[in-house]
């Protein structure tokens, strides 16, 4: 870290710069490509337009934001690496840089749990989270505890998927046969081996756990390790304000005792989120709409695994067909982050910058 920090709350150095993607306002579009790939976000960025130059920043946390335009509408590609963690730092972060909606994309890879080949597009109408539970005794068993929660699910923007799912049939090249699977249900999982299945020297009591979530989960067809967080995160945000502290559960690891303090309301005080201003003047408020097409690199019931080229044919045609997607996604000038002083604003290169925080 080189700069000095604001606050401790949400951290941004002097000059506006979030903590972890190194980011400000202006520097991240409102239309936004997510991978977890370096290598896959390279590529896709060699589709972007000759101008305006490329922004290009690589954060000390290991994020890569590349923001341009692709056929004059301003996108960024955003690389987060891999996880839960990951995917909460790029969406709280990149909400707090950009002025209106957020339509957000994520083009991954996955595992599948069905018979679909090596090489197939997953585009998840919704995503459930397995995480392994930590309550659980691993070392020893436990009658008391399962060891893998499942959640409820949430689903893609229904809007953006559609949109998706019909750009990727358009950019398809005639050579590529691939099937495009879009009514599947995803499981985004918090690691790539116990909650996943695989079996390691690691005792994770997971024998049946892929068995158990095949039938507890209809539809379920890929595994992977983002999507549902991307999802929750952008069907949990609902603007500027934030709730008060009074309505939020106590943390506490013994029996929970009500508080009292020497004065009470009836009313809950209002206080500012980071995002405060931001917004103010766009109604409806602001929201953040997601989608995500998923690669079928493993197949989990022949175990196949995608060859180089398969990826590098994948990759091309699908990195084109989202940001065709997020090109043609209609978004009111009004609820786009003003053009003024943006590395993608029609002037002298000079705004873009490639920096190394």
């Amino acid at each position: 870290m080189k700069d000095r920090i604001q606050d401790a709350n949400f951290p941004k150095t002097e000059d506006g710069r979030v903590y972890h993607l190194g980011i400000r306002a202006g520097e991240v579009a409102n239309r936004i490509i997510t991978v977890g790939s370096l290598s896959r976000a390279e590529r896709i960025a060699k589709m972007l337009d000759a101008s305006p130059k490329l922004f290009s920043l690589h954060s000390e946390r290991g994020f890569l934001t590349v923001t341009g335009c692709y056929k004059t509408v301003p996108v960024s590609i955003v690389c987060i690496g891999m996880g839960a963690p990951n995917a909460d730092f790029f969406i709280r972060e990149v909400r707090e840089c950009v002025r209106g909606d957020m339509v957000v994309i994520r083009l991954g890879s996955c595992g599948c749990l069905t018979d679909l080949p090596v090489g197939s597009l997953v585009l998840p109408a919704s995503s459930i989270s397995c995480t392994r539970n930590v309550d659980f005794n691993f070392a020893s068993g436990d009658p008391w505890e399962v060891p893998y929660r499942l959640s409820k699910p949430v689903s893609a923007d229904p809007d953006l998927h559609k949109a998706l799912q019909d750009a990727l049939e358009l950019t398809r090249p005639p050579s590529i046969g691939n099937l495009v699977v879009s009514n599947a249900v995803n499981a985004s999982t918090d690691s790539f081996y116990s909650s996943q299945g695989r079996q390691t020297s690691f005792q994770d009591h997971n024998a049946s756990l892929i068995d158990h979530l095949k039938a507890a989960v209809p539809g379920l067809t890929t595994l992977e390790m983002e999507t549902f967080w991307i999802f929750h995160l952008a069907a949990s945000w609902r603007g500027v304000k934030q709730s008060s502290a009074a309505i939020d559960p106590p943390l506490a690891a013994s029996p929970v005792v009500p508080a009292f303090s020497g004065t009470s309301s009836g009313t809950s005080e209002q206080i500012e989120g980071p995002h405060s201003g931001l917004d103010e003047d766009i109604s409806p408020g602001p929201v953040i709409r997601a989608a995500a097409a998923q690669m079928v690199f493993a197949s989990r019931s022949s175990q196949d695994f995608v060859s180089p080229e398969q990826v590098n044919q994948l990759e091309n045609w699908s990195g084109r067909g989202v940001l065709e997607a997020l090109r043609k996604f209609n978004i009111s000038t009004e609820r786009l982050h003003p053009p003024s002083g943006s590395v993608w604003e029609a002037s002298e290169p000079s705004n873009a910058m490639k920096a190394s925080l």
